[in-house]
């Protein structure tokens, strides 16, 4: 290849790669206006002359690899708790970021085979066939929507409130449409051109003062005093428990002195994500003992921890939220549904078995999938409420998390230490928000490794334990807001959008014929 091609490729990857910046923690969002636009300009003068319409996948492709392939990086890590999986780290650092590349190279493949040229029709084109495929990216293979450019507006709290109309995918076409509207006005070749530019312009600003009204309306809302307290726990136990390197009783006694009990109150206790190292959930009450004096009828505890059961003769293992009273009497539970492929189950298990491979969470076999996510009707102890659980990983899925709206809480466990020191625990905690916001409910989150927070129906983080330290925070108080639109709608929404842009589409096209 000419040295002209190489540095092509290498621009395309740099523009990926600078967009990551717009991602959380760091949310520098502007410099997307930069790099979609030329993106989208390198794209639009290619299609005039590409003779070979395979290789704009590679061009998508690129773009996508520097994108996925900065903020993702993390993954790794989670390799390198077991010495089983470290030869791995090298592919998986390059073999996932080029596996979801793929989505990109084939939206802009799709744009160079159409045949539209008027650049409002492309505009509006690029904009649906790359949020279809982040779409496509979040249910195909179990599904991995992670890092949707919309997170880029994470700390414009006003602007996500339009999350609670149309929800996260629809958003996302709309922030790409947005992003790459500069290039319309520097290849404008007609008054249109430059309306358009103006009205995608106009549209944050008309979200954040739409969003400014709904948030103000919100905190004048009058605070309802709970009867009751969900204290979530935030800890910093270290992930080699899991590999036999923790006892039981220490663990314990670390994680009943963070909760700090207090007699009189009623509390629900929310412990993180398979917290407990070498116990499963009927066993539990053999520790009953380490509770006595600090636990009483006022008291439940909601934690993560694993389960089985034997059906047909065999033996199955579940990653579950299991709730008990002070007597350690299971009162609910709920089986996790999303499992992390390679985290929790392993693919061709039987297969890869046979060379030494195994799901990294546990020592026997791979997790298997709970078959329904119900509402957990707390009624228990002088508590009463309703909760909708959602274990980890399951806070990253939109508009598919619940069909029934009838509860007051959403509640999110998790163990965010297969991360490490990274970017992940935020980018992971960064879906609590969008969550709320879309279901109008308060997200209430335990973590052990990573952000413990409680954040109200308008994506605010009232209260929130930082990265790295530990204790708890109580749920004391909250404000009641409508069901949203998207609760009843859910990602409807987004369909009429696409139906929306195939009608300008088709309409900019004929126009300019």
């Amino acid at each position: 290849m000419s040295k002209k091609k190489y540095l092509e490729f290498l621009y395309l990857f740099l523009l990926g790669a600078l967009s990551s910046l717009s991602l959380p923690p760091y949310n520098f969002f502007v410099i997307n206006f930069l790099t979609f636009s030329l993106f989208f300009i390198f794209i639009l003068k290619k299609k005039k002359f590409l003779v070979n319409k395979k290789t704009s996948f590679f061009y998508g492709w690129l773009f996508g690899f520097g994108y996925f392939f900065t903020n993702l990086y993390w993954i790794s890590i989670s390799l390198t708790f077991d010495v089983n999986f470290k030869f791995l780290i090298p592919i998986t650092i390059i073999l996932i970021p080029a596996f979801l590349a793929i989505f990109y190279g084939l939206a802009i493949f799709f744009l160079f085979i159409s045949n539209f040229k008027n650049i409002l029709s492309l505009f509006f084109l690029f904009a649906l066939v790359l949020g279809l495929v982040e779409f496509l990216r979040g249910i195909i293979l179990t599904g991995f929507p992670w890092n949707l450019i919309a997170f880029s507006f994470l700390n414009y709290i006003e602007i996500l409130q339009i999350l609670s109309v149309i929800g996260t995918y629809a958003f996302n076409m709309l922030c790409i449409s947005l992003f790459i509207s500069p290039a319309i006005f520097i290849l404008k070749k007609s008054s249109g051109h430059f309306i358009i530019f103006i009205f995608f312009l106009i549209i944050p600003i008309i979200l954040y003062l739409n969003g400014s009204l709904k948030v103000k309306n919100f905190q004048n809302l009058d605070l309802i005093q709970n009867d009751y307290i969900i204290r979530a726990i935030s800890s910093n136990i270290k992930l080699e428990r899991f590999y036999g390197e923790a006892e039981t009783i220490p663990v314990l006694n670390e994680l009943i002195e963070l909760s700090d009990p207090s007699l009189n109150d009623k509390i629900l206790f929310l412990w993180p994500e398979g917290i407990i190292p070498n116990i499963s959930q009927s066993e539990l009450i053999k520790f009953k003992f380490l509770f006595d004096e600090k636990f009483n009828e006022n008291h439940l505890l909601g934690l993560g921890i694993n389960s089985q059961k034997t059906q047909n003769g065999k033996t199955k293992f579940f990653n579950s939220f299991s709730i008990y009273d002070n007597e350690f009497n299971l009162i609910n539970s709920y089986n996790k549904m999303k499992l992390v492929p390679f985290g929790e189950f392993l693919p061709f298990e039987q297969i890869l078995r046979t060379i030494g491979l195994k799901s990294l969470t546990n020592n026997y076999q791979s997790y298997s999938s709970g078959s329904n996510r119900d509402i957990i009707d707390i009624n228990k102890n002088n508590l009463s409420f309703k909760i909708l659980p959602l274990i980890c990983y399951e806070i990253i899925y939109s508009g598919k998390i619940f069909e029934n709206d009838k509860f007051d809480y959403i509640i999110n466990i998790s163990e965010d230490g297969w991360f490490g020191n990274s970017i992940g625990p935020y980018q992971h905690y960064s879906h609590s928000i969008f969550r709320a916001i879309e279901s109008g409910k308060y997200v209430i989150r335990s973590a052990n490794n990573g952000i413990t927070a409680i954040v109200n129906p308008i994506g605010v983080a009232e209260q929130k334990i930082l990265f790295g330290k530990n204790g708890y925070i109580d749920f004391r108080e909250k404000r009641s807001v409508e069901t949203t639109i998207f609760s009843k709608f859910g990602n409807k929404i987004f369909f009429v959008m696409i139906l929306l842009y195939i009608f300008l589409i088709f309409s900019f096209n004929r126009n300019s014929k």
